[in-house]
């Protein structure tokens, strides 16, 4: 007997589509990453990360975020954050410590890293996460958009959550150098040559007002940078006199053309270094 012709293509659709992913065992670690291709939540169980005491210089926005994540921790409302600005001054660095910190005292809580080439699959990443007893801080890091890239409308599905909305036990928290999203050039160049310049970039640049709270990182003047490298010399025991480390530290500085916190590390990584001090993760 001969199979109905629909029913072998049907067959073989099912062997060539792969089953719908099952949710992984959550209790295994606090922080997992999103992959593609195939889709998998990969355990991350030893985090990159600092202590959130040794973040200097961002006070405001620690309290702030720490404050909505502990909230979100807590079940209660929580906004999406948005770190913005200055390159190396710890904005990933400081969602990672929040992240720790809150889940110190509210062990439900995890982390989630979804890369941005990764966008268009967080409808799928969302229903793995929807209607488990766990509370996930979706993070994705170093944001933007640029001429023709559309994975910013993937992005609202997570910010407005569409017809199903966002599930309740997700927040996003995302770090981009630029406020909007993208560069100010193409901002202006789109208005300029658009035929209805005030609705070129609309779409675009609203993307950032979807997100409740923006946090701010400046450039950091020199007695923050020398604080940074003093906290991490004392919480590492590395000894090295005031006046030792103000030389070299701007010394150091100067030849990077640049003072931020990533710098503050990358010079004190090397003091760690000739002076047999292993780093190790706190």
């Amino acid at each position: 007997m001969i199979d109905d012709p629909m029913d072998r293509i049907a067959a073989a659709l099912e062997r060539l589509a792969p089953a719908p992913m099952a949710a992984p065992d959550f209790s295994g670690a606090p922080a997992f990453v999103w992959h593609t291709a195939p889709d998998r939540l990969e355990p991350v169980r030893d985090v990159a990360r600092v202590d959130l005491d040794l973040l200097i210089g961002v006070d405001q926005a620690r309290d702030t975020l720490l404050a909505n994540t502990t909230q979100f921790a807590r079940g209660l409302p929580a906004n999406n954050a948005l770190l913005w600005g200055a390159r190396g001054m710890g904005k990933s660095s400081l969602v990672k410590s929040v992240h720790a910190k809150v889940h110190a005292i509210h062990e439900e809580l995890r982390i989630v890293e979804l890369h941005r080439e990764d966008l268009p699959s967080v409808g799928r990443l969302l229903n793995l996460l929807r209607d488990v007893p766990y509370r996930f801080i979706l993070f994705c890091d170093d944001l933007s958009f640029g001429h023709d890239d559309a994975h910013y409308k993937s992005l609202k599905a997570v910010l407005d959550g569409g017809i199903e909305g966002r599930p309740d036990n997700v927040v996003l928290y995302a770090t981009s150098n630029r406020r909007h999203l993208m560069p100010r050039d193409m901002i202006e160049n789109e208005r300029g040559t658009a035929i209805n310049p005030s609705e070129a970039v609309e779409e675009k640049v609203s993307l950032s007002d979807r997100f409740g709270l923006w946090l701010g990182f400046h450039p950091c003047d020199q007695d923050e940078y020398l604080s940074m490298i003093r906290g991490y010399c004392d919480a590492w025991g590395v000894e090295i006199s005031d006046d030792a480390l103000r030389a070299e530290a701007i010394e150091w500085q100067a030849t990077r053309g640049s003072r931020s916190g990533r710098v503050a590390w990358q010079y004190f990584t090397d003091l760690a270094g000739r002076q047999g001090v292993a780093l190790s993760k706190s």
